[in-house]
């Protein structure tokens, strides 16, 4: 099991979701939250002087999967999220030591779905 935590732009969350749906990726959480990554966030000149601005909105996914479903999970966010341009964000993998269910205390990979 893997629990896959991606940053995207926020316009792009309706095309991740429509992508994950398509590989059957049903189970996201999503939260809004503020970063930026190698862009810095956004600078401005201000009498000849560069002044970083705010940090950048983004979202957060939380995808957990059984092993079998972690490549098409990643493939249908970079389809979804994908735009070519700097800031289209990261997608993190990490090992998941367990999944409990709590309406079934369902555990492991069939809690997950």
């Amino acid at each position: 099991m893997k629990i896959v935590i991606a940053v995207i732009k926020p316009d792009r969350l309706e095309a991740v979701k429509q992508e994950l749906y398509k590989v059957d990726v049903n189970l996201i959480t999503v939260s809004e939250v503020l970063g930026h990554g190698r862009q810095m966030g956004v600078t401005e000149v201000y009498r000849g002087v560069k002044e970083m601005g705010n940090l950048l909105r983004k979202i957060q996914l939380f995808i957990a999967v059984n092993d079998s479903y972690l490549e098409q999970t990643i493939q249908a966010i970079i389809r979804g999220a994908k735009t070519g341009e700097i800031g289209d964000g990261k997608i993190f993998v990490l090992p998941l030591d367990e999944c409990v269910r709590i309406r079934t205390e369902e555990r492991g990979g069939i809690a997950i779905g």
